[in-house]
């Protein structure tokens, strides 16, 4: 299973978020500590927000925040809502063209495999990933005017 450079902003602004959570936080910050283009960070976080994961106050002093606690935010909710394509291998759509597809017994093997992906990342809250040592380094006292 390869990640996608999206869903991993997407976990980095969770962590972010949970690490600041006593405060709003801006996408320009995170922008800046990660040192992810803005505009790309937009299409995350707007991504988060329609899946419930993050809260966006509009207007002066708006920001985000994590809509709930991160001990109720499971690392494999986030990839499986983040991910546009969990197909493994062409036989996992519709458009498969393989000659094997209708007998082949690769694809309940890979199916078996991603379910269990998926099953231990749904066993580990956003809490969880997240140690003295990121916290120490994510975590802000105050946003700057």
């Amino acid at each position: 299973m390869h990640i996608t450079q999206h869903t991993d902003y997407a976990l980095r602004v969770l962590i972010f978020l949970a690490s600041n959570e006593h405060r709003l936080v801006t996408i320009q910050e995170i922008s800046e500590r990660f040192e992810i283009s803005r505009s790309h960070l937009m299409k995350v976080v707007n991504q988060l927000i329609r899946n419930g994961f993050v809260e966006g106050l509009r207007g002066k002093g708006g920001g985000l925040r994590l809509a709930r606690p991160p001990q109720q935010i499971a690392v494999g909710d986030v990839v499986r809502k983040m991910e546009s394509d969990l197909a493994l291998v062409e036989c996992f759509t519709d458009q498969s063209r393989c000659l094997l597809t209708a007998t082949c017994q690769l694809k309940g093997v890979l199916a078996t495999a991603l379910e269990a992906f998926f099953a231990s990342l749904d066993k580990v809250p956003l809490s969880e990933v997240m140690g003295p040592a990121q916290r120490a380094l994510l975590h802000v006292l105050k946003r700057m005017p």
